[in-house]
């Protein structure tokens, strides 16, 4: 299966509870740290929800 890497950008705090779940869910805890998730619908949803934090790296 397809994975995607996706690379912190901005801070979570002062964000919604909502949002910070989702980027410890995806597995980012800092900023610049990098992950790499499995592709699927529930992921690039959480990746949506929190586009303005995150960027995604080839």
């Amino acid at each position: 299966m397809a994975t995607i890497k996706i690379k912190q950008v901005r801070s979570g705090v002062g964000e919604p509870l909502d949002q910070k779940r989702t980027l410890r869910a995806l597995g980012l805890h800092k900023i610049s740290q990098v992950s790499e998730v499995q592709d699927n619908p529930s992921i690039r949803g959480m990746i949506r929800k929190v586009s303005h934090l995150i960027t995604v790296v080839d």
